[in-house]
């Protein structure tokens, strides 16, 4: 392999972002060079006619480009990072319990997405969120039992690839068990191999008997497996328990290099050289990649000719990340069950009585900074009003006088005569949410506490826990709120 193919191969392992809402030039150049592909985030969407022209422009440089994005649904949607996603999320279809609802709702994620140009989705999750102090996780998961996790992973895998786009399962091998959240720091999970095939791997397994195209690495170290490296550059883990013990023979891509827990001390360059020797196929370098595309290029042709990474482990990743481009739908069928979402609620009894008897509320939401995967959008009863001020619910809900407390630095809790409905994510995660509610509630006030996030077991500052903020959750949320009746969703 001489330099121009170590080049062109290294190319085509590796997934950027990019800034803006239309592709830059230089990075249509590298996908005419052999780049593998883009990855999509919140600020490359404005609607669906601009993301098409995108899509559309990727292709012409590069017809076999891989498109890739993370909508999950529920919480985390790229698509509809501003007015919030349609789909309730993974915690919620857990807590219904309905895998042929979680293929639906995963096929119409998976239709929109193919009539937006995108090939891969970066979804679902399959890990088992079983700390409830998960930082980054949470309403993403289906659960914190690992079999009700295998259930629904491979629901959604089917759901989704029959729409035509290929699946992910991510973070391999479990990213339930953490109190760290891997953008920011290094997570450490101490189970050994039995531990984890009786859970964390549970959902993988599902996900690869169902044919998963995609499993993603995790930034986390299991130093029982690998005391040295993350999974994400971990052979032991990718090639040893990935490949050869678990037989997955399709993609495996890389969390974002750009996170704290891939490249926080050895840069993103040597993360991607590591990650690609242990057995990764396709790199996810990050949300604006472009500034260090080269160097990444320039560190993977150097390995190579240093043998630091063999030619045929290229060749072998390239040769897989390719067939990624030949996926085509099923005429499958996927009807929707009649449900309703605010069946999966958590509604203490105090709470439901007040909520019934109770006029005149003050809201007071609690705005906290989301974790880095579900970035900034809108949320909650909120997004739903917005997105039908016309409805019965939205026009009640919208009249009551509205409090916003920031909950990352101490702020002062204003004077409120009368009840109080307060809407937050996380608030057991939060010392300044908590010490808000706690306040509130001295006051002998009538005060009821939502949290649209994942809740600590004792429900202390959840008397109705949601178990995601998604925009079909808040209209959910909307209709228990104002005692109207609740609105199909995706009908």
């Amino acid at each position: 392999m001489n330099a121009e193919e170590a080049r062109r191969a290294a190319a085509g392992v590796l997934l950027p972002g990019f800034g803006g809402t239309a592709l830059p030039e230089a990075l249509a150049a590298h996908l005419r060079a052999g780049l593998a592909g883009v990855v999509l985030f919140g600020a490359n969407v404005r609607d669906p006619q601009q993301v098409r022209a995108l899509t559309d422009a990727i292709r012409a440089a590069r017809p076999e480009a891989v498109v890739a994005i993370d909508e999950e649904g529920g919480d985390v949607t790229r698509l509809h990072q501003r007015e919030g996603s349609p789909e309730p999320g993974n915690a919620v279809l857990g807590r219904l319990d309905d895998e042929a609802l979680t293929a639906a709702s995963a096929h119409a994620i998976g239709l929109e997405l193919i009539a937006a140009g995108c090939t891969l989705d970066l979804a679902p999750t399959a890990d088992a969120n079983v700390n409830p102090d998960n930082p980054v996780i949470g309403a993403r998961s289906f659960g914190a039992d690992a079999a009700l996790v295998a259930r629904h992973t491979a629901a959604a895998v089917h759901g989704l690839q029959a729409a035509g786009v290929a699946a992910c399962a991510k973070h391999f091998p479990g990213h339930g068990d953490t109190a760290v959240d891997s953008h920011l720091g290094l997570p450490v999970i101490d189970l050994d191999l039995e531990a984890l095939r009786q859970r964390e791997l549970l959902p993988f397994v599902a996900a690869i008997e169902a044919g998963v195209a995609v499993v993603m690495t995790s930034h986390i170290v299991l130093p029982r497996l690998d005391p040295d490296q993350p999974a994400t550059m971990s052979r032991r883990i990718l090639t040893g328990l990935l490949r050869e013990e678990l037989g997955f023979g399709g993609v495996v891509v890389s969390d974002a290099l750009d996170m704290a827990g891939a490249s926080g001390e050895i840069g993103i360059p040597a993360a991607a050289v590591r990650s690609l020797a242990a057995g990764a196929d396709l790199l996810c370098l990050g949300t604006d990649s472009e500034p260090y595309l080269d160097d990444v290029l320039d560190a993977v042709v150097a390995a190579v000719a240093a043998g630091e990474l063999p030619e045929a482990r290229l060749r072998e990743a390239a040769d897989r990340v390719r067939g990624l481009a030949d996926r085509t739908g099923t005429a499958e069928v996927f009807p929707r069950p009649d449900v309703r979402i605010a069946d999966a609620f958590d509604v203490q009894p105090e709470a439901a009585a007040a909520l019934r008897s109770t006029e005149g509320w003050t809201v007071v939401t609690l705005d906290a900074e989301p974790n880095i995967a579900v970035g900034a959008g809108s949320w909650g009863p909120a997004a739903a009003a917005a997105a039908d001020p016309a409805g019965p619910g939205a026009f009640r809900f919208s009249s009551w006088p509205a409090v916003a407390l920031p909950v990352d630095r101490a702020a002062p809790v204003p004077a409120i005569d009368g009840p109080v409905l307060v809407l937050g994510r996380d608030v057991h995660r939060r010392p300044h949410a908590r010490a808000a509610v706690d306040a509130l509630r001295s006051g002998g006030r009538t005060v009821v506490a939502v949290d649209m996030g994942w809740p600590a077991e004792d429900r202390r500052y959840a008397d109705v826990a949601t178990f995601g903020a998604s925009r079909a959750v808040g209209a959910a949320l909307l209709a228990l709120l104002t005692g109207t009746e609740e609105p199909s969703w995706r009908s």
